[in-house]
């Protein structure tokens, strides 16, 4: 997520002021890591205020633009920005409980807040709570149900339970039958929460005086207001076979790897029915308001019940299926059975670990001290359990080390000196491995650029030396030419020459040569007199340009001599 301000400028900071931040950048390092929680109801406008972070974390509203405040979210769709004029968090994007977290009673919207200047991370989780914004539906608007007329009063026929995408209070509360004399209505609460609606049958029924009964389920939920739906019942009186078929299990439990393939066998339902001949013969379907997704996973053997895989499972989309199976007879009219099946999807290792690079800094001074944080680390893993759980690891041999931190994240940090004449970048290669059998495992290259420092002064190419000149020669000739080399780069490597003052025959040796500051090249001020003066030496020095800057001298010395080099002789520059 980016973040803006009104009204604020960017800053460009001093060189000197960059390097002091980094000095002390390990003395600032105090929070790796804190945690702060809201609570905010869905569907809030746009524009409207979470909190105040930069009070609630204790940060100044006016360096929050300079330290570059960040958020990121692993929600993948960023719901909020920070004002950075007023440290608030506030709402950018329609949030709907319902698409972020399903079914489940509690949905937290993970952010990591990320600051440079020091380096802060900072977890932030927002508390979305539910709002009564759906009403109870069924996927069945119109259900049939055929009762024979000799069932005796107190039988029991479950009828469709009401989605609702609310939670808690705000789901399905109760259910309603309307006003009859035939049927009353009851609700089942089942383990998992879920209320299911039974009709209860209360008075005989007689297919002669009335063969058909409209009824009307209502669904209600807790809701401040009350949202409710309604689905029309149907009853059909039917005439013979009284038996219905009864499943041997009213709830059928079991568990599959994801991995299973098309054609595996789950697990088998049974019913039997009391009737003979087509009467009894019993054949399995799954209900009318299966989800088209159960449809898409499994298949039913109509002869059998024997329930099997159908399509690719996969345990990260939903590790727990429901539905309900209805055990048909093939009477004149038929009666139906009814029993409910969980499948629970066993995960595998089949998702290999992601590597999150939160935060990154680079280049890196090259003098950074050992423990400087570069950045901040997590991994994620789609598995559960020990398919899921992640170890981070880098090369040992490389100068970084990686120091485990809460909520799954890592710093990455200095673990020896760092030299940029040596290595001017490091691709520091990150593992992440989980702990499932077996282990999968993933790579992230990190490139960390080391910015120079004026550690390196310039060198001469020579220890010293020995210059040869005849006398007499004009003045403004050039007598010879040094040269030196600086390892660092920039302004750190920019070379200027000069002669160091002193003097000669208590005259400064200035009198004498003047130096070239750029190329090192040394010229005569005036003719020399070997009877005057034979041999003299100056001390040049080669000074970098880098803050503070670093020199190195060396000792030249001049030596006339016209019984080597006579009248008209040329110039010989020796080297030693």
């Amino acid at each position: 997520m980016e973040v803006s301000g009104r009204g604020i400028r960017r800053i460009k900071l001093p060189t000197w002021q960059v390097f002091l931040w980094w000095h002390h950048f390990f003395l600032l390092w105090s929070t790796i890591e804190a945690q702060t929680r809201y609570s905010i109801p869905e569907e809030l406008k746009r524009g409207s205020v979470v909190g105040n972070l930069a009070k609630d974390l204790g940060l100044v509203v006016s360096e929050l633009y300079l330290r570059k405040l960040r958020i990121t979210s692993e929600a993948g769709k960023q719901y909020f920005n920070v004002d950075l004029g007023k440290g608030e968090l506030v709402v950018t994007e329609r949030i709907d409980r319902e698409e972020l977290c399903g079914q489940s009673p509690s949905c937290l919207l993970p952010l990591e807040l990320v600051i440079d200047n020091p380096l802060q991370l900072h977890r932030v989780e927002i508390e979305i709570q539910d709002t009564n914004d759906h009403s109870p539906s069924f996927i069945t608007k119109e259900k049939v149900v055929k009762i024979a007329e000799l069932v005796n009063p107190g039988a029991r026929f479950p009828l469709e339970s009401a989605q609702d995408p609310d939670v808690g209070a705000n789901s399905v509360r109760t259910y309603l039958i309307s006003k009859n004399e035939h049927f009353k209505l009851t609700v089942k609460n089942h383990k998992d929460g879920r209320k299911i609606p039974e009709l209860v049958l209360e008075k005989a029924l007689d297919r002669e005086k009335l063969p058909v009964h409209n009824l009307v389920l209502t669904a209600v939920d807790g809701g401040d207001p009350v949202r409710s739906g309604t689905s029309e019942i149907t009853v059909i009186v039917l005439d013979n076979n009284d038996n219905a078929p009864q499943f041997e299990k009213q709830i059928y439990e079991a568990n599959v790897s994801e991995s299973a393939t098309p054609g595996t066998e789950i697990l088998q339902v049974k019913a039997t029915d009391a009737d003979e001949g087509l009467n009894g013969e019993v054949d399995y379907v799954f209900a009318e308001q299966t989800a088209d997704l159960i449809l898409s996973l499994f298949d039913i053997n109509p002869s059998t019940g024997t329930i099997v895989v159908k399509n690719q499972l996969d345990h990260e989309t939903t590790s727990l299926h429901r539905f309900d199976v209805t055990a048909k007879d093939k009477g004149n009219p038929e009666m139906d059975g009814h029993c409910s099946v969980e499948i629970k999807i066993v995960d595998i290792n089949d998702n290999l670990p992601e590597i999150i690079v939160t935060s990154l800094t680079s280049p890196v001074p090259e003098d950074s001290t050992v423990g400087t944080v570069i950045a901040i680390i997590s991994a994620n893993d789609q598995d559960s359990g020990d398919n899921g759980k992640v170890t981070l690891t880098v090369s040992p041999k490389s100068p970084f080390k990686l120091n485990p931190s809460a909520s799954k994240h890592y710093s990455l940090v200095t673990n020896g000196p760092l030299d940029r004449e040596k290595n001017s970048q490091y691709s520091v290669k990150i593992s992440a491995t989980d702990s499932g059998k077996p282990p999968l495992r993933s790579e992230k290259t990190i490139v960390v650029e080391l910015l120079d420092v004026n550690d390196n002064p310039p060198v001469f190419s020579q220890l010293s030396y020995v210059v040869h000149v005849k006398e007499n020669d004009p003045p403004g000739k050039i007598l010879c030419s040094v040269s030196a080399a600086d390892p660092d780069t920039g302004e750190n490597a920019k070379i200027s020459y000069s002669i160091l003052d002193s003097k000669v025959q208590d005259v400064s040796v200035s009198s004498y040569v003047y130096m070239n500051s750029e190329n090192g090249s040394i010229y005569s001020m005036h003719s020399f007199d070997y009877e005057k003066l034979k041999v003299f030496q100056i001390q040049v020095q080669a000074k970098d340009q880098g803050s503070p800057s670093l020199n190195g001298a060396v000792a030249e010395q001049l030596t006339l001599n016209p019984k080597v080099l006579g009248p008209g002789s040329p110039v010989i520059p020796t080297s030693i």
